[in-house]
Parts: C-alpha cells; sequence; structure tokens
C-alpha cells in the first residue's frame, strides 16, 4: 500500500440529510464548496440532526444553481429551495456555538415541519467567511468552519472502514455488519493506505490541495443510524469502544482544515506530508 488516492467525495448541502458525490469539488477555507451550508432547528433555535431525528437520513439536499436546495423525501412531494436574500439573521446553537444565519422562505420551513412533525426553520450560512470560527485550540486566527460539527472537512479510509468491518464481525452483533462509508459522513474518503495509517497524519495534500489534520473524529449516535431505513442498531459504537477509545472518544476519521484553496478530484494522488 504505498501510493494514496481520493476515492470519493461528498457533500452535504443540508447538515444531517443526504448529500450527493460529485466527482470533484472545489475547497474553500471552511469546507468543500456548498457542504452543510444549511441547518434546520427548532423553534428555540437548536440544530436538529439525526442524532435526536433520524429520519433526517432519508430527506435529500441537492444542489440548485446559486448555493440553493433541492428538497426530497418519502411521502413528500419536492422542493426547491432559494438562497434567501440576507435581510435579517437568526441565530443557529450548534453544538456549543451560536451562530447567525438567515431563514429560508416559509415554504421550506413547512415541508420540513410536515415531514418530521415538529416545528422547524431552514437557515442558511450567508457569509461562512465570519460566521463561526474553529475552536481556537485547532485553529488559527481568522480560519471559520460551516454548520459542519466543528471542522472544514473530515477524512475518512476505505482500509480502516474494512478493519473496522472485521471487528464488527468478531463482535457482539456481527448481524449488523459490514457497514458502508455513508454512517460515517465522510467528505473524502482515501484509498491505498493501511488501516488507521490516518491516525499519524499531521499535513496531507490531495492533489494540489494542502490540508492540515486538526485532530481526531470522535463518534455519536448518528454512526448507528442506517442511512437508508433510519432504523438505529449497535454497531460501530460497540466495535469502537473497545478497540478506538482515544481518551473519553470513539474514534473513526480525521478532520482536516484547508491551507490552501483549489480543485480535488476523484483519483488526486495523496500525499503525506507530515
Amino acid at each position: 500500500m504505498g501510493n494514496p488516492s481520493l476515492h470519493s467525495i461528498h457533500v452535504h448541502p443540508l447538515k444531517a440529510a443526504r448529500g450527493f458525490a460529485p466527482d470533484e469539488a472545489v475547497v474553500e477555507p471552511w469546507g468543500l464548496a456548498g457542504d452543510r451550508r444549511w441547518v434546520l432547528v427548532d423553534d428555540s433555535g437548536k440544530i436538529i440532526t439525526q442524532r435526536t431525528h433520524p429520519r433526517m437520513a432519508l430527506a435529500a439536499a441537492g444542489p440548485r444553481p446559486g448555493g440553493g436546495l433541492l428538497l426530497s423525501a418519502p411521502g413528500r412531494a419536492p422542493l426547491t429551495v432559494p438562497v434567501p436574500a440576507s435581510t435579517g439573521t437568526t441565530t443557529v446553537e450548534i453544538h456549543r456555538d451560536k451562530v447567525e444565519g438567515v431563514p429560508a422562505d416559509a415554504a421550506a420551513h413547512a415541508w420540513f415541519s410536515d415531514y418530521l412533525g415538529l416545528p422547524v426553520c431552514l437557515v442558511h450560512l450567508d457569509d461562512p467567511a465570519t460566521r463561526r470560527p474553529i475552536d481556537p485550540e485547532y485553529a488559527r486566527p481568522g480560519e471559520t468552519v460551516s454548520f459542519a460539527d466543528g471542522y472544514p472537512l473530515l477524512l475518512t479510509t476505505r482500509a480502516s472502514l474494512d478493519a473496522l468491518n472485521s471487528l464488527v464481525a468478531r463482535g457482539d452483533h456481527p448481524e449488523e455488519g459490514p457497514l458502508p462509508m455513508s454512517r460515517f459522513r465522510p467528505n473524502v474518503v482515501v484509498d491505498g493506505t493501511v488501516a488507521w495509517a490516518e491516525d499519524d497524519w499531521r499535513r496531507i495534500a490531495v492533489g494540489e490541495v494542502m490540508f492540515r489534520v486538526a485532530k481526531m473524529c470522535g463518534r455519536c449516535v448518528v454512526t448507528t443510524t442506517d442511512q437508508d431505513t433510519s432504523e438505529r442498531g449497535r454497531e460501530p459504537l460497540r466495535a469502537l469502544a473497545r478497540h478506538r477509545r482515544f481518551g473519553d472518544k470513539l474514534v473513526f476519521g480525521q478532520n482536516l482544515v484547508p491551507e490552501s484553496g483549489g480543485t480535488v478530484r476523484i483519483g488526486d494522488p495523496v500525499r503525506i506530508l507530515e
């Protein structure tokens, strides 16, 4: 295993919903272009994700020209949502951050409220360059992030997924495996490595785009949610708890911060710089 390359690219325009897998993507300072620029919030402003609403896995958000969305979900007619005019913002509470965003139109709120069975608001991140700084413990001044959990990109590797599935197969719930990579909702998936090689990376280049490896990614209950049915199981958290516990985190994947711009493409070589 000596020639790592970019195996796939994944963009999720709406946090917690299905995304799409393009052949290439522009890398912006806060993540892949269009990734997690939208989020749902409840009537208190807290984000709605698969952690509490696993049916979000069945809702899809495809890209529209200019940054809008094409929404689809079981039992719902598709809806096109334009980028809202920045006439006023609302506060989004995402984990420990409070971020200003622009509400979409009433039709979008109603569409998702009917689907989830509770009042929700669809919000767009209008200015990712200024709205939400990355945790300063892992960032440089001025670095920002979208509505992703905390960092601009998430990287996983196929070899590590294979290794994890081997652990699941030998665990208490082998019937739940093998798990697909969609459980982990990455942005970039690398092929051609040994399992867990990414644990030791500090800086990498994908094609000509440079990235800093900020920190390991601690996983949550979302990884136990079947992305095709929204049903919950127990894996991979059981296997991660036994074999991939680092401190209080169950780890799979690495968080990245771009150090340069450009475009990444499937098949690009992945170079380990540090």
